[in-house]
This record gives C-alpha cells, sequence and structure tokens, in this order.
C-alpha cells in the first residue's frame, strides 16, 4: 500500500500573509484601549471621595515574545492597602467587622476586553 499526496500552486499567498501577520504593530492598535479602559474602570468604581476613580491609569503596551499586555493600575494606596482591591474584595475593619466587597472591576473592563477582541481579529484579518 502506498499514499501518494500532489501538490499543485505555490506558498506564495501563505508567505505573504504570515509575513504581515509578523509585522503587525499591534501595540499601536491596543494602546487607544488603555484610556478606554481607565475611564471604564473610573466611572465603576464606588465613589466615596471619589479619589480612587481618579486613581486608575494604564501604563503603555507592554509587548512580549509571544504576548501584548495592557496594565491597568489604581495608585490610590492607603498604609500599604490599595483601596481598588479592597473595594472590590471586601476588607475588615478596625473594630471586628466586615465591608463586603463589590464586584466592580470585571464588569466594567470586560466590554473593553471585547473591543479589544473585535479590533485585534480585524487587524489580523484585513
Amino acid at each position: 500500500m502506498s499514499i501518494i499526496i500532489t501538490q499543485k500552486g505555490d506558498w506564495e499567498p501563505t508567505k505573504r500573509y504570515l509575513d504581515r501577520l509578523s509585522r503587525l504593530q499591534l501595540d499601536a492598535v491596543l494602546n487607544k484601549y488603555g484610556q478606554m479602559g481607565v475611564d471604564a474602570l473610573s466611572n465603576a468604581t464606588p465613589v466615596e471621595t471619589s479619589f480612587t476613580s481618579r486613581s486608575w491609569y494604564f501604563k503603555t503596551v507592554v509587548r512580549g515574545k509571544s504576548y501584548y499586555s495592557i496594565r491597568w493600575h489604581n495608585s490610590h494606596v492607603v498604609d500599604g492597602i490599595p483601596i481598588a482591591v479592597i473595594l472590590q474584595y471586601g476588607h475588615g475593619t478596625g473594630t471586628g467587622g466586615y465591608v463586603q466587597g463589590r464586584d466592580y472591576i470585571m464588569p466594567a473592563i470586560r466590554p473593553v476586553f471585547d473591543k479589544i477582541a473585535e479590533a485585534a481579529w480585524k487587524e489580523v484579518t484585513r
């Protein structure tokens, strides 16, 4: 028994596609979503004094060997405690009580992730 494989044509279209993918500048596409994430997080952050909601920022897109990353941060820290985190997960009080956390980060940022995925897909398939 033998198996015969026949191929016609060339790999030029595939080579051009892969070459274009290797030259993509997704960081330029992703940078515009950094501020969009800051706005979404700021608007969703529970507000008492508004200091935490005004403390969101992002650093430029980080490009690794096989990934891109947008990193959002919140600079409101009191006595070494990141306030955005305790708002999200809850915390104990000094008098033995507990303040329940409020899930606000993922619901706020999920629509931004969806837009990033859509934009990246358009960039890869154009």
